[in-house]
């Protein structure tokens, strides 16, 4: 069983994102640890890229500063190993395939576990087109998560049963991540529907803003991802209490 795995035998996990080097690399590196003190069980750490197609506007203009910072994939692995003095919980890099697969799917690989990474999420790489890295992960003992969404078929379910690690990213509603106040009514039902073929954990993200749609979600899925809304309070309070105050609001929804 890996780390990420393991984090959902203890209880439902609470799974944040957030841009490396947004709104700088200090506040990345002050983020995560109170992340998990008030209550996150998962880190996902966004590799910034200059065409993010699966982020709405907040994730997109947080990548787009982080960009002007500077911030590329070797900067990316060089702050996933100064967290990993600072934390224990497992952390996933989530970012798209162009800038993995330009450093060298090896290379990347192997540095990122070395750097205390237990995971990646490449929105953009279809699990039929991925056995190079599938390969090459495997070897560096890192889970490759794959992403369903609601207009996924019964095909690409069955396929992403096979090979996703570590739990299964279920996108709640078609189009881009983002804070929205309405979930789909029949989440539930997609939800109930790759459980009949899939062993792994569920987790659901995109769109996820509010304690009481964390709750409601938690009913039927394995646990929670939550980015934008996370985001938008950084930018709001650089002092992060307002981040701090909404993930424990998320942690006792949850539990």
């Amino acid at each position: 069983m890996s780390r990420i795995s393991d984090a959902f035998c203890k209880r439902k996990p609470l799974i944040a994102y957030i841009t490396v080097g947004y709104p700088d690399i200090e506040t990345t590196l002050k983020l995560v640890p109170m992340l998990e003190a008030n209550g996150v069980d998962i880190i996902e750490l966004g590799i910034p890229f200059s065409d993010p197609l699966a982020d709405g506007v907040t994730i997109q203009n947080a990548s787009y500063q982080a960009l002007q910072n500077g911030v590329t994939p070797e900067v990316c692995l060089s702050v996933a190993a100064r967290l990993k003095e600072k934390t224990s919980i497992p952390m996933v890099f989530m970012g798209y395939y162009n800038p993995v697969y330009n450093y060298g799917l090896s290379e990347f690989c192997n540095k990122a576990a070395a750097a205390g990474i237990s995971g990646l999420i490449i929105p953009d790489l279809p699990p039929g087109e991925a056995e190079d890295i599938e390969a090459t992960a495997k070897e560096a003992g890192l889970d490759i998560i794959f992403l369903l969404a609601p207009t996924s078929t019964d095909e690409r379910i069955k396929l992403v049963a096979a090979k996703s690690g570590g739990f299964i990213y279920l996108v709640s509603h078609s189009g881009v991540t983002g804070a929205t106040a309405n979930l789909p009514a029949d989440l539930g039902s997609f939800v109930s529907r790759v459980r009949k073929a899939a062993r792994q954990p569920l987790a659901v993200g995109f769109g996820i803003s509010t304690p009481e749609q964390a709750a409601d979600i938690s009913k039927y899925a394995d646990g929670i991802i939550v980015g934008s809304r996370i985001i938008q309070l950084v930018q709001a309070d650089p002092s992060l209490e307002k981040v701090s105050g909404f993930v424990r609001q998320l942690r006792k929804a949850l539990d």
